[in-house]
């Protein structure tokens, strides 16, 4: 029998955040999120509770006092006022592979759902955009990034069989940093700059650059990012929750902002420092010694993952984004980076896309979210998935040269899924690329 609690007491809230931990024990492939911060989930006074309501469950069966299986559900009451519907999200699911399990957990945030007036409810996807969201669907003999989740190769099949289906997917990229830039590209991102009368910022204090740059960034996120799927802007309050969490974490040189004649931010990407090792090793703890692992990997890691890349409005189509990856391949020709993780892009971005086909890369994890409806009233357009066998994103490599660095995972790619894919793009091709590139970090 599977009995659902309602997290309410101090050990449940233990035993929910612990669970992945010991679900994912003995998997490679599975990163942590940081305890610490997860535990701020259940204070009342969390900024993410002034525009939102969330529950969380539990699962256990029989009389065995360890759960089996956890989920949470999320009203994002700024993103229904936005699109003018009745969603509630669910995170932050993880269970055993046993289908009973997984059916109870969702039936109780799908019943939690009702019970708030809702008709939809999707996922996973989390408080806001910069939290875990997409659930992995292929590339699971990859290392997670810190900033997106983990999950087992049997979730899918649990989620679908409780009348999920697929409403949008994201491909992730590893990019792999040339042996020298190239020099056209290079002539053609000096023009661009030179053309608009912008300037690259330059800060030699990183507290400096943030606090002097950080409201025009985060005005460009809200204004690129607003129209995109599960996206919702940001307060002053939970700007300010973000940049607590994420300053530590941030290295100066990984920054790129563009700045008009009159030093407003017309365009920004960044990059932070790989963390995915240190946390795993450290099971999402900072204390005692996370935090010298955590410090080490900040200072001399050799990998990357990317964060956003944005774009004012009226610098669309003009070839920014291109600019600002240009000069992040440079550092990472710098730091000697093996390569830099994209995280989550969506499926039909294809204009960003192209930019990496200027670089050695491979398209190696995909992640999915799902819909359904909880009012047969409401009708919901299944899309297609294209999960053909033999269709798998492992496939998709593309190498500029054969024998280069990054052709070590290249082949190991290949290897895998059996095929490989060669491109090679000349330098017309590039340039046409930069001049059509437009931003978006999905």
């Amino acid at each position: 029998m599977i009995t659902i609690k309602e997290v309410k007491t101090k050990s449940q809230q233990n035993q929910f955040v612990d669970f992945p931990t010991k679900l994912y024990k003995s998997c490679e492939y599975y990163v942590h999120p940081l305890r610490m911060d997860e535990m701020k989930l259940f204070d009342k006074n969390n900024v993410y509770y002034k525009d939102c309501d969330a529950v969380y469950y539990l699962a256990y069966k029989d009389d065995n006092p360890k759960p089996v299986g956890r989920i949470a559900g999320i009203l994002q009451k700024a993103y229904n006022q936005k699109t003018k519907e009745k969603r509630i999200r669910f995170t932050r699911f993880d269970c055993i592979d046993d289908q009973e399990v997984a059916t109870t957990l969702f039936n109780a945030v799908e019943n939690w759902a009702k019970e708030k007036g809702m008709n939809v409810v999707h996922g996973p996807l989390g408080f806001n955009d910069l939290d875990r969201e997409g659930l992995l669907i292929e590339g699971f003999d990859y290392l997670a990034t810190f900033e997106e989740q983990y999950n087992f190769e049997y979730y899918p099949r649990l989620i679908e069989k409780c009348g999920y289906s697929k409403e949008v997917d994201w491909f992730e990229y590893r990019l792999f940093p040339p042996k020298e830039m190239d020099a056209r590209v290079q002539r053609l991102s000096f023009s661009v700059l030179k053309r608009y009368n912008l300037k690259i910022a330059k800060e030699k204090s990183k507290k400096k650059y943030i606090n002097k740059y950080k409201e025009g960034i985060f005005n460009i996120i809200d204004e690129a990012y607003g129209p995109l799927y599960g996206t919702i802007p940001f307060t002053d309050e939970l700007r300010n929750q973000i940049i607590c969490q994420f300053e530590s974490f941030l290295k100066l040189k990984y920054i790129v902002t563009i700045l008009d004649e009159n030093d407003k931010v017309i365009a920004f990407g960044f990059v932070i420092p790989s963390l995915s090792d240190a946390i795993r090793k450290s099971k999402g703890r900072i204390f005692p010694f996370g935090i010298f692992r955590l410090l080490r990997a900040i200072k001399f890691g050799k990998r990357a993952d990317f964060g956003l890349i944005g774009v004012n409005q009226k610098y669309l189509n003009k070839g920014l984004p291109a600019v600002v990856i240009n000069e992040i391949m440079k550092t990472m020709i710098e730091e000697k980076l093996e390569y830099c993780e994209t995280n989550l892009m969506l499926e039909d971005n294809v204009k960003i896309q192209n930019i990496w086909d200027n670089y050695d890369h491979i398209q190696h994890k995909r992640r999915r979210c799902y819909i359904k409806g909880l009012d047969k009233k409401i009708a919901i357009k299944k899309t297609k998935t294209d999960d053909k066998k033999g269709s798998s994103t492992k496939d998709k490599v593309i190498n500029k040269t054969e024998n280069k660095t990054s052709g070590k995972a290249s082949t190991k790619t290949a290897n895998k899924s059996g095929s490989k894919s060669t491109k090679t793009f000349d330098k017309n091709e590039k340039v046409k690329a930069i001049k059509s590139a437009k931003p978006t970090k999905k």
